[in-house]
């Protein structure tokens, strides 16, 4: 343990006994741990630069190496000016959207708060984070815009490479990290891609006290279920490194076999870009590098796949444990100080007042507190708890979907709303009608031309239980015949369900597919709206409603409404 590590003080706080107790029992003793404030603030901005470090070295190998080691050869070389080749990195403003939305609303705001934020970003996505945002911006509020009814992505890295800032604001307190999964990585990420970030912020928050890695790994795998898939890998991984400490290489042979070959361990995944599989590449990095920070770079890198954002992680765990002010000038010397990270307001010292005005929020809320010495200086005084993991879940086998969504006023909130493009399409073929819940498989749009029809409009579900649906309120003038007509058709792959709904109650039910489709490839269909007639603002549902989870689409010729003569 390194000489300021064996600063730390362990205090122990005794329950008062006798008169003064009142008979009360005794409480069991309470565990604190000290760290001042300055090395709390000099660890945390080494934890950001190993992130910098570690994602601008390793930059030109992403996804270039795909289930194959990186020769020696090909590693690049670290070069002082690299230090800020980060500014424009995902691996960094994502997560400090997070860390915005608890500067903006604390840390008591509310999950849907939180992917009200998310949604409002600006950046370009990939992956995981992409599908979430897409959900949130179609209406799918959290939990259900990571459940894998809505995203196909769940297991993909994102929230794995984002929750750095998690522990990095949780010195000792494993339990934020854990806490804060839920509400940021569930915005994106399900099952083992969630664990997947509560791990890597459980190591971080252990990276203030500890410089032993295999305890650091511990403390993080505290932090998740031990039954699930993630949990099993990191166990797998320190058990392979301790039977061959010298051959790194062995160990990635491994991992390859059993979670990129073993198809029990794919479940669900997108292949190289699970969280699994380059969980396994952090980890050999930070237990083959032996605390060396050149060699735990190069080992993670050289593991191949996402090889820019495994070293970022490791790197930012192991920055944690030496601290800034022991950091070797070549990574840290050269840093824009004024320059702000892309789509965020944060600088880097601005980066840091932030974090640092968390963490002592966090402190106080985990009960701890902040006092000052004889010398002036601040210290945190932080219980030692152990964290409570999320509840086990398995993503081929979820819970039941929350029917989870927005409401009109939340949704008013939200910027970029998915169904902006499509409203102009329908605003252009049929004014009136409004659209939601679309979702984006089949590319929805305008077709200038499909089966023989000009100016179509193509419609998807956005997942098996959502449909996605065409509103109009309209009042039914008495004294005509008001008839709603519609001519709408199918992929030739698959058929849909067309559901007409008046004020929430359903009307019509029509399958539309190759057995009820004219000799045109057409389907006509007409619903009498006069026993209505007299009634105000109706509200016309249309759905387009999944049978199965085939060709889903619907597509739309024809959506008015004609008044004609008793």
């Amino acid at each position: 343990m390194k000489s300021t590590l064996q600063a730390v003080v362990l205090i122990l706080l005794m329950t008062l006994t006798g008169s003064a107790a009142q008979g009360r029992k005794a409480k069991p003793e309470a565990i604190y741990r000290r760290l001042p404030v300055k090395e709390y603030r000099d660890r945390m901005a080494a934890g950001w630069l190993g992130q910098i470090v570690g994602v601008s070295w390793a930059a030109p190998t992403e996804f270039k190496w795909k289930d194959k080691i990186i020769p020696v050869e090909d590693m690049p070389q670290w070069r002082n000016e690299l230090i800020n080749e980060a500014f424009n990195q995902d691996d960094l403003y994502v997560e400090m959207t997070f860390l915005r939305s608890l500067e903006e609303h604390g840390p008591d705001l509310s999950i849907r708060q939180a992917g009200i934020d998310f949604a409002n970003s600006e950046y370009p996505l990939w992956c995981a984070n992409e599908a979430g945002r897409r959900n949130l911006r179609a209406g799918i509020a959290p939990p259900d815009c990571s459940h894998p009814a809505f995203n196909n992505r769940v297991h993909d890295i994102d929230y794995q490479i984002e929750a750095d800032y998690s522990g990095l604001i949780a010195p000792g307190m494993p339990a934020v990290p854990v806490a804060l999964g839920e509400k940021f990585g569930r915005l994106v990420n399900y099952s083992d891609g969630v664990y997947a970030g509560q791990f890597i912020g459980g190591m971080y928050a252990e990276a203030f006290f500890e410089d032993d890695i295999l305890k650091i790994i511990d403390a993080g795998l505290a932090c998740i279920p031990t039954g699930s898939q993630y949990a099993e890998m990191v166990r797998d991984v320190v058990s392979w490194y301790k039977s061959n400490p010298d051959d790194w290489e062995a160990t990635w042979k491994f991992c390859q076999q059993k979670y990129r070959e073993n198809p029990e361990y794919q479940k669900n995944s997108n292949g190289g870009i699970d969280v699994k599989i380059n969980g396994a590449y952090i980890l050999i990095g930070m237990l083959y590098g032996e605390r060396d920070i050149d060699q735990t770079i190069v080992i993670s890198t050289r593991c191949g796949q996402d090889s820019d954002c495994n070293p970022s992680n490791a790197a930012g765990i192991l920055f944690t444990t030496i601290g800034t002010s022991r950091l070797p000038e070549r990574f840290k010397a050269n840093l824009d100080l004024k320059s702000c990270f892309a789509h965020t307001e944060y600088n880097f010292p601005k980066l840091l007042d932030v974090c640092e005005a968390l963490a002592r929020e966090y402190v106080v809320r985990e009960g701890g507190w902040i006092e000052t010495d004889a010398n002036g200086e601040e210290n945190f005084v932080i219980p030692v708890k152990r964290p409570e993991p999320s509840p086990l879940v398995f993503s081929w086998d979820p819970e039941p979907i929350a029917k989870s969504l927005f409401t009109e006023e939340e949704m008013a909130r939200i910027r970029h709303q998915a169904s902006a493009d499509l409203q102009k399409v329908l605003d252009k073929l049929f004014p009136g009608w409004t659209i939601a819940y679309c979702g984006s498989d089949m590319q929805p749009g305008l077709r200038e031309q499909y089966k023989g029809k000009e100016n179509v409009m193509l419609t998807h579900p956005l997942s098996r239980e959502m449909p996605c649906v065409l509103t109009m309120e309209r009042d039914i003038p008495t004294g005509k015949k008001t008839v709603l007509k519609t001519c709408v058709t199918h992929h030739d792959g698959g058929d849909w369900v067309l559901v007409i709904r008046v004020n929430g109650s359903v009307q019509k039910m029509v399958t539309v597919g190759k057995e009820s489709v004219g000799e045109d490839g057409w389907l006509e269909v007409d619903f009498n709206l006069t026993p209505f007639a007299g009634n105000k603002n109706i509200k016309i549902d249309l759905e387009n409603k999944a049978n199965g989870w085939s060709w889903e689409a619907g597509y739309w010729k024809e959506l008015r409404i004609d008044y004609l003569a008793p």
